[in-house]
């Protein structure tokens, strides 16, 4: 370890942001990094723990410890490697992970952690400035081809370990742009697009051919992809979102999330309106909000609503408001359930727990108000939490726009998963374990949110290498590819 008396001598310090009133007209980052000699000394308070938990946290398994030292060295180039030994995009999970890893750091149990994330993206980040990165082709070709259908985190992950092991990697993605999720789920504010592209520009060079624009299973049969290549992997997303099925739902201004948030995406990316919302514009401006669901995907309907100047943002939960602290003695070093504010909610939104929508109001076609009452939760003689209606709790809330933020089912099952009849698991995702990741049909692979359901973006990262690993064993009997 770098420091041994570091945990002891140094104060937590995390990078901070800009002002909500600066950053709510913009659509650019506002997380800013740290001096390069403050990263050093965040680095110098990993304890290198005998057992650390934070690898256990982390979904890829990064060697925290390994390049916190690295990093208090100033040995950065190292540092890089050994990340990049885990991790194909750090600079996607330095901004919009979670941080697991930092949950489960054994200075969290003091609530102190190891600015794991923040580290993370420095080392990546100085690599970029460097000239560091650059393609990796393979030094000789294998002569098998593969397919990867989706471009998010994990077809990425999955085509880029594929390429360099000297496969001939097609990726199909049936949007406009490469990037899935990561392109058209994600707000510009948290990660700027530039960053997909020039690592698709790194993975174009070492020998992946991407094709958008082109639906697997609508534009190009799934026979003919297991025809054509010698193995093909379903990377796709979990993109079946769950439904609000009450009265009114009909009504013209409820929409799900993922039908809005990726229009200002297209917008900030230079597209004309007709492009961006062929189907009719969906904005924020002069409405007054209601988004429901209050994970993630509803932080980013707030964040974009903010910015295109909402008159106000309710988000409603229909689960009880977590604790203010968790009790670590029973969560450490688990993700444990407790409150979290997201930088969009401090932008400005009322926030509202233990609430059930019950019915849509509206008048000439369009939603105006939402009738809802607030909910309590008992748990069952099987110990299961059920939900009940408090007598006399109903009210009503205004609301211009409604957005559907409530998490997603599975993958869409019409079109390519229904043409390749590979087996389902029993919520509707695509069959295959974590050893092998093949599923019911032969030569066909699946990995990331279309095998696990809705998940993290350090998540797919981790499944599509390891997707690349098993496709690799199958094709040459053994692989030297990392999992």
């Amino acid at each position: 370890m770098g420091k041994p008396t570091g945990f002891l001598e140094i104060e937590r310090r995390d990078r901070p942001y800009d002002k909500p009133d600066i950053r709510r007209r913009s659509w650019n980052e506002f997380v800013k990094p740290l001096p390069e000699p403050e990263t050093r000394r965040q680095a110098a308070r990993c304890m290198d723990c005998g057992i650390p938990f934070c690898h256990d946290g982390c979904p890829v398994n990064n060697l925290i410890p390994s390049w916190n030292d690295l990093v208090y060295r100033k040995q950065w180039h190292a540092a890089l490697t050994t990340l990049h030994s885990t991790n194909n995009f750090p600079e996607f999970t330095g901004r919009i992970c979670p941080a697991p890893c930092e949950a489960a750091c054994t200075l969290n149990i003091d609530d102190n952690p190891v600015t794991i994330k923040t580290i993370e993206c420095a080392i990546v980040d100085r690599g970029w400035q460097e000239g560091w990165i650059e393609p990796s082709p393979p030094a000789r070709l294998t002569g098998k081809a593969v397919a990867v259908v989706g471009s998010g985190p994990a077809g990425l992950a999955c085509a880029q370990q594929l390429a360099r092991a000297g496969h001939a990697v097609t990726v199909f993605e049936k949007a406009d742009r490469i990037g899935g999720l990561l392109r058209y789920g994600i707000p510009d504010f948290k990660m700027d697009k530039g960053l997909i592209d020039r690592r698709v520009a790194q993975t174009t060079a070492e020998g992946v051919t991407f094709r958008t624009n082109v639906q697997v299973g609508v534009d190009v049969a799934m026979d003919l992809l297991l025809n054509e290549f010698d193995a093909v992997g379903l990377t796709g997303g979990a993109e079946a979102p769950r439904d609000l099925e009450v009265p009114g739902r009909e009504l013209d201004g409820i929409h799900f999330a993922m039908e809005y948030l990726p229009q200002q995406n297209k917008r900030n990316a230079g597209d004309s309106e007709e492009r961006a919302a062929p189907h009719g514009t969906i904005s924020a401006e002069g409405k007054h909000v209601v988004v429901i669901g209050g994970g993630d995907t509803g932080s980013d309907c707030i964040g974009t609503a903010v910015r295109q100047r909402a008159l106000s943002i309710t988000q409603l939960e229909i689960l009880p408001k977590p604790p203010d602290r968790e009790n670590k003695t029973l969560t450490w070093p688990d993700w444990p359930n407790k409150l979290r504010t997201s930088s969009s909610q401090e932008e400005g939104c009322e926030r509202d727990w233990a609430v059930l929508t019950k019915r849509a109001l509206g008048e000439d076609g369009q939603v105006n108000a939402l009738e809802c009452v607030r909910v309590d939760w008992v748990k069952g003689p099987d110990g299961r939490h059920v939900m009940h209606e408090i007598p006399g709790s109903g009210f009503m809330l205004r609301a211009d726009l409604v957005l559907l933020a409530m998490g997603f089912l599975g993958p869409v099952k019409a079109g390519m998963i229904e043409q390749s009849g590979a087996v389902l698991d029993g919520r509707g995702n695509i069959r295959a374990n974590t050893v092998d990741y093949r599923t019911s049909v032969a030569k066909l692979f699946a990995a990331g949110d279309m095998r696990r359901g809705q998940s993290l973006v350090v998540w797919a990262i981790r499944e599509g290498r390891q997707c690349a690993r098993a496709i690799d064993e199958f094709l040459m009997g053994s692989s030297l590819l990392p999992r």
